[in-house]
């Protein structure tokens, strides 16, 4: 789990204006950093079984947010994708 300080940094790297907390940018951002160190405790711990299941809603809620954002706006998806440090996948 992500902290809530460390939560708040990603926002404010993130946010499109000052009171954004749930844009889709923000939340494939917090998804990609939780997604991150799910996958560390799964290299420690390779039979959790139940947060593999996590761990894929996760990477399947973030894949249908990118999705979204290369329909509306094909930019802002190639810019959070490279900052996140996704591959980029154009039309």
């Amino acid at each position: 789990m992500i902290s809530t300080e460390e939560k708040a940094k990603i926002i404010n790297d993130f946010k499109i204006h000052d009171s954004d907390t749930g844009s889709a940018e923000v939340q494939v951002a917090i998804l990609s950093e939780e997604i991150e160190r799910l996958l560390e405790h799964l290299k420690v711990h390779k039979k959790d079984v139940h947060s593999k299941k996590g761990l894929l809603k996760m990477v399947s809620k973030r894949r249908k947010l990118l999705k979204y954002l290369q329909k509306t706006n094909e930019e802002k998806y190639i810019k959070i994708a490279k900052k996140v440090g996704l591959k980029v996948q154009s039309i």
